[in-house]
């Protein structure tokens, strides 16, 4: 088939007027103003969308473009205001209403007392909380013991009192020569932690033998650097939960009245320092051969920190010698010879409980030597009289 499209020849872009129209050419020379090329001629066809919408512009003018963008926008905010629906009864129909937070009711008429025993409890729980958070010093109890009628008896009785206290705590049984296995036994079963040592003086004298089982569990204190508040705890003595719990508030030395038994079994005896809250400003003393000792203090009224006796830097101790209790004085003078090792005065030495107005331990004492036991505490055979089943 033949096509009828003719092209258009060159010649007649020449022509000002096309089927009866006037046509303006974009390479007439009013146009040519508008473009940055003078040459028409050779312009790019890219620039023709530009110009539409430049000569666009310019004939409608932007002034009535902008002021129909204006008046669609009012109109679309007019519409977005008006409220369609009832929306008032639907808002009604709904429970907005707040919780009531008025307080309690409270009678007014309850005493002060039950007010004040409330806040006391809040208090002391937030203080338990906070001690809670707080480490505790390790107390080292040094015990020692020998084999006797009431041993069992009264390390067993120790032991459990040492299990009620909060850890740490170590739990330090001095022998004589040889561990014997009912004493290591007994240890065992405790649950406490605990250290099983020997020295190897062996003494008759129950003074002496005290001495050098002491002394050796301070030199154990003192080679391995133990950090803790030491308390020298017979175990014929009675000790209460509340005196080994008060021994972590003691910075250097501490020391309380220890409640004993005279040696005539017929009257007590108090005996420890006297305290103006927690200094102490005299001393309490009952036997008139003990008026010379320069502190009047039980063997079992006083504890101390364990860093005096390998750190006497921290402390000022002039004497670097090592603090040792002595066989060599009389009986009853142990105490104060030792003491004096470790504090100068009494201004050094803090009271315990404030006021050293209570009671803690007791001294009783007891003398077991012409007592039978069984070895092991096992009876071998049957006792003598068997009264038979009637």
């Amino acid at each position: 088939m033949a096509s009828i499209r003719r092209t258009l020849s060159p010649a007649h872009n020449d022509r000002p007027y096309q089927n009866g129209t006037a046509v303006s050419s974009p390479y007439s020379p009013a146009s040519q103003k508008l473009l940055p090329n003078g040459n028409s001629k050779y312009q790019s066809v890219t620039h023709l969308p530009l110009f539409s919408a430049l000569s666009l512009l310019s004939r409608r003018g932007w002034r009535r473009s902008f002021y129909q963008c204006l008046v669609f926008l009012l109109l679309g905010f007019l519409f977005g205001m008006t409220p369609f629906g009832n929306i008032e009864t639907d808002i009604q129909t709904q429970d907005f209403t707040l919780p009531d937070l008025k307080p309690p009711f409270v009678n007014a008429q309850l005493d002060d007392q039950s007010i004040n025993s409330v806040s006391l409890t809040i208090d002391k729980s937030l203080e338990d909380q906070i001690n809670e958070l707080e480490p505790r010093k390790q107390l080292i109890i040094v015990t020692p013991t020998y084999n006797r009628a009431f041993q069992a008896y009264f390390l067993n009785r120790l032991g459990q009192l040492l299990r009620l206290v909060k850890p740490p705590l170590l739990w330090i049984v001095v022998e004589e020569k040889s561990a014997s296995f009912e004493t290591a036994e007994i240890l065992r079963k405790t649950g406490v932690m605990y250290r099983h040592l020997l020295t190897a003086v062996n003494s008759s004298s129950v003074k002496d033998r005290g001495v050098h089982q002491r002394n050796a569990a301070l030199e154990h204190m003192e080679r391995h650097k133990l950090d803790g508040i030491v308390y020298f705890a017979d175990d014929d003595n009675v000790y209460s939960l509340e005196l080994l719990e008060s021994l972590r508030g003691i910075s250097r030395f501490g020391t309380w009245p220890v409640a004993m038994l005279a040696p005539s079994k017929n009257k007590a005896i108090l005996e420890g320092p006297i305290c103006n809250g927690t200094q102490v400003i005299g001393w309490h003393t009952n036997e008139k051969s003990k008026r010379l000792r320069r502190f009047h203090v039980d063997m079992s009224g006083f504890a101390f920190n364990s860093t005096i006796l390998w750190n006497p830097k921290r402390w000022k101790r002039p004497n670097r010698n090592p603090i040792r209790q002595l066989d060599t004085v009389k009986e009853g003078f142990q105490e104060t010879t030792f003491i004096e090792q470790v504090v100068e005065d009494e201004s050094q030495m803090e009271g315990t409980p404030p006021g050293c107005s209570r009671i803690q331990n007791w001294h009783l004492h007891l003398d077991t030597k012409n007592l039978v036991y069984p070895r092991g505490w096992l009876l071998q055979k049957n006792l003598d009289v068997i009264l038979p089943i009637r």
